[in-house]
């Protein structure tokens, strides 16, 4: 379905990120052209599904840096959706510790003023580290719009447990409208 919306889609492993694939249908539902980048975590995951993951989006699936020269295959986002967001990643992206593909790009589209959502999926133990909640408000500073996960994410940015809901009880119905509000505002 070809878009004039291009939204990247990118996901840490978390067990939400098993689901990606419905999430990419329904974001092509809605109009939107998907590029889909992992963690290498995330990436390992569903290695076995990337092939498949690549042929729903029409563009390959991203979890590496490109080796300098290589032309960037993917279309400028409109939108940057970091669906599920893990402990790690987030923290990363907050200090600018750019280890990785995605936290990188999820960097880059900060410093270009790309409408930018998270979903965070952080357990409750991992939610009460320091850093957490000031990497959370550093985001929001930053303008990315934080959502509660599927388990919720409380004001201050601790977490209950996740309740095992799995990749189906995770918001990415919320997520893309969220996408979609931030984009009109952007």
């Amino acid at each position: 379905m070809p878009s004039d919306r291009v939204l990247h889609l990118l996901g840490s492993a978390a067990e939400p990120v098993l689901g990606v694939r419905a999430a990419v249908g329904h974001a092509r539902a809605r109009g939107w052209d998907v590029c889909l980048g992992l963690t290498p975590t995330a990436a390992d995951w569903l290695r076995d599904d990337l092939d498949a993951l690549a042929e729903a989006t029409g563009h390959p699936v991203k979890s590496r840096f490109r080796r300098p020269g290589d032309p960037e295959p993917w279309p400028a986002a409109d939108a940057v959706l970091v669906a599920p967001a893990t402990f790690n990643t987030l923290n990363c992206w907050a200090l600018g510790i750019t280890d990785n593909w995605v936290v990188g790009h999820a960097a880059e589209a900060i410093g270009k003023g790309v409408p930018l959502v998270a979903v965070p999926r952080v357990n409750g133990a991992l939610a009460a580290h320091p850093q957490f909640g000031r990497s959370l408000a550093t985001l929001r500073e930053a303008g990315v719009e934080l959502l509660p996960n599927a388990d919720g994410i409380l004001a201050d940015g601790l977490a209950p447990a996740p309740t095992g809901a799995g990749p189906a009880g995770f918001p990415w119905a919320a997520a893309l409208a969220a996408v979609e509000g931030a984009r009109s505002r952007g």
